[in-house]
């Protein structure tokens, strides 16, 4: 089968290409075909040794795929051969076949395509679980969603409506925010590379501040999202992807009465997976009535893998990118 090989940390230039032996299938596992995988922020960070997991070399990135079952083991029950699935593979998916454990395997809802299977899980996975597990996000409060133009950005705004909230959508792009506010609703949107993302946000909920804060950027915002947050406000920690690791400044969150809340989906899918299959069963829920809509922007063959990251990198991609296998 091919797969796409990080066979030293670097850069996606470094990825290979290569036909590599189809593995095994466990009497506890699942082998699937692979039809399409998500790419995402954190794959670049992996195939670097920058990410929180460190896989030895040679792997190949790719943390979620769809696509068919085609080995059930022995010891394995719910699933059979020709199933339609989504897979949490955390690493490995970027190939023609994973073999992944049931727990990690989803059943795919009948009229969902295998892009929109592999764009799902990880993004729209990571934003329910931190609304409404870490951040209690309420009908009627202000979401300000920072990175609201990438992944995991363009799944809390979406989310973020479904709940009820009023939603700003923040990004450093106006053409980008532009289709975020048309595709998925947001009330306002905040460039935050052309003026104060403290005033902008001050100003657009008349000086109170927004309630729940979606931070999947870091760096120079975290301290102004203390700055433009409510009283009683909830500043959600999801991820760094300005590269650069704030540090709270203790007196602004004695001020304010807020709370920042650490969420790792990673972690919660393994410690309360219950909790995980039942976010997963709203978000299908949503899905089937027609109020879910992940937003693929591009699309690239498996053997264009390191493009694909690179659009990542380059912030060219609104929602999300698949490679399609």
């Amino acid at each position: 089968m091919k797969a796409v090989l990080c066979k030293e940390y670097g850069p996606p230039e470094r990825l290979v290409v290569e036909d590599i032996p189809s593995e095994e299938t466990p009497s506890t596992a699942l082998k699937i075909r692979v039809r399409a995988a998500g790419v995402n922020f954190p794959d670049v960070l992996i195939i670097q040794g920058q990410y929180q997991f460190k896989p030895t070399p040679p792997f190949s990135p790719g943390a979620e795929v769809s696509g068919d079952v085609i080995e059930v083991g022995s010891g394995v029950s719910g699933f059979a051969k020709g199933d339609r699935v989504i897979a949490m593979t955390g690493w490995n998916g970027f190939r023609e076949e994973v073999v992944v454990t049931p727990d990690r395997v989803l059943p795919m809802p009948a009229k969902m395509d295998y892009e929109t299977g592999a764009a799902l899980s990880m993004t729209y996975g990571t934003s329910l679980h931190a609304l409404v597990q870490r951040g209690r996000l309420r009908a009627g409060e202000t979401l300000l969603v920072l990175g609201a133009t990438g992944g995991v950005g363009t799944a809390a705004v979406e989310i973020g409506k479904l709940l009820g909230a009023k939603v700003i959508a923040a990004g450093g792009s106006d053409e980008k925010l532009r289709a975020v506010k048309e595709k998925f609703g947001a009330d306002h949107v905040v460039n935050y590379q052309t003026g104060s993302l403290k005033d902008q946000v001050k100003e657009l909920t008349s000086g109170q501040g927004a309630d729940v804060i979606y931070d999947a950027v870091g760096g120079d915002l975290f301290e102004q999202s203390l700055r433009s947050i409510a009283w009683d406000g909830r500043l959600l920690v999801v991820g760094f992807a300005s590269g650069t690791i704030p540090q709270a400044k203790a007196n602004l969150v004695l001020l304010k009465g807020c709370s920042i809340v650490g969420v790792f989906w990673g972690a919660f899918t393994a410690r309360e997976p219950e909790k995980n299959r039942e976010n997963f069963d709203q978000l299908f829920r949503w899905f089937s009535e027609g109020k879910l809509h992940p937003l693929v922007s591009h699309r690239f063959p498996l053997e264009k893998a390191a493009a694909a990251l690179d659009a990542i990198v380059k912030r060219e991609v609104v929602g999300k990118a698949v490679l399609t296998v």
